[in-house]
């Protein structure tokens, strides 16, 4: 798979335009899995957004909260490595905001709704 990955990245390093060129070639660039791993979880912010329409009491509060803590930890890290990655942070900060929501989404909706006798 890699000489395979290193032929169409060589095959269209021609076709870049010299104004791409440092963002082709910089250490967290397409060329790069630190690149194209935020491009993919850009996916996790999507479904985030979508799950805005789902009814507060359908909400999973593990998973929202797992997501979260992912996205505000990776946030951080994505600051302290070198290079920085400008891209994972700020799809991060994106999962973390949107899952911080559908925290507050299903902790309004259990404050609000009827309490039932058990």
């Amino acid at each position: 798979m890699s000489k395979l990955y290193h032929g169409v990245v060589n095959a269209a390093d021609k076709f870049v335009p010299n104004a791409l060129r440092p963002l082709w070639n910089h250490a967290a660039g397409p060329k790069t899995v630190f690149f194209w791993a935020p491009v993919f979880k850009w996916g996790l912010v999507v479904a985030g957004l979508s799950d805005l329409r789902r009814p507060a009491d359908q909400l999973s509060i593990s998973q929202s909260a797992s997501l979260a803590a992912t996205g505000i930890i990776w946030s951080r890290y994505s600051l302290v490595i070198i290079p920085k990655n400008w891209g994972l942070f700020s799809v991060n900060v994106f999962v973390a905001g949107t899952q911080v929501l559908q925290l507050y989404r299903a902790w309004d909706f259990s404050r609000k709704a009827p309490k039932t006798a058990a």
